[in-house]
């Protein structure tokens, strides 16, 4: 019997290994801010929030591309995209650029500034916080704000998917920093 289903043109790779694709399109989905505040030598800022596939595919021609972020979910949703979009051979650095920090490898570094993940458990813990008190103290119908947060934490685990991160990317703080040609910074 003939096997007839098509190798995914989506690999993950361990820093060590990644670090060997120097011809290939190193594409950095983090927001700006993350971005300056390190990133890997040679790196392209696309940040996933506005992810232009088609752009990358065209930057990439021919070449690999090595998708990286913090620890590799964004990265995996950007190379879905980007398969998608018919890039031939699209690597996932396994672990982001944490891993390829705890590897040794050189970044660039700049300024420092807040994850975005950190950003996510201030939000969600704010509005969990204050819509319980608000609750209790003024209205039990403000029991639906943390009952929502739970939901969307509850979905965002499920879905690997996290509507407040993607929300809080796109605020102005998380845009300051660098520029990249699909952003609008």
């Amino acid at each position: 019997m003939e096997n007839t289903t098509m190798k995914s043109p989506i690999t993950k790779i361990p820093a060590a290994e990644a670090a060997g694709h120097k011809n290939a399109v190193w594409l950095d989905v983090r927001t700006p801010a993350e971005y300056t505040e390190h990133h890997i030598d040679g790196s392209v800022l696309h940040p996933l929030s506005n992810l232009d596939a088609a752009a990358v595919k065209n930057l990439a021609g021919d070449r690999a591309c090595v998708v990286v972020c913090r620890s590799g979910n964004r990265a995996s949703q950007a190379a879905e995209k980007l398969a998608a979009a018919g890039v031939s051979s699209v690597h996932v650095l396994d672990g982001g650029i944490l891993a390829w920090e705890a590897a040794n490898l050189p970044v660039n570094r700049g300024a420092k500034t807040m994850s975005l993940e950190r950003q996510v458990r201030i939000a969600a813990g704010a509005m969990v916080f204050a819509g319980t008190l608000l609750g209790v103290f003024v209205q039990p119908w403000f029991l639906v704000v943390p009952g929502f947060v739970g939901a969307g934490l509850v979905f965002a685990g499920i879905t690997d998917t996290c509507g407040m991160g993607m929300l809080l990317a796109r605020m102005p703080w998380n845009q300051r920093g660098a520029t990249c040609p699909s952003c609008k910074v």
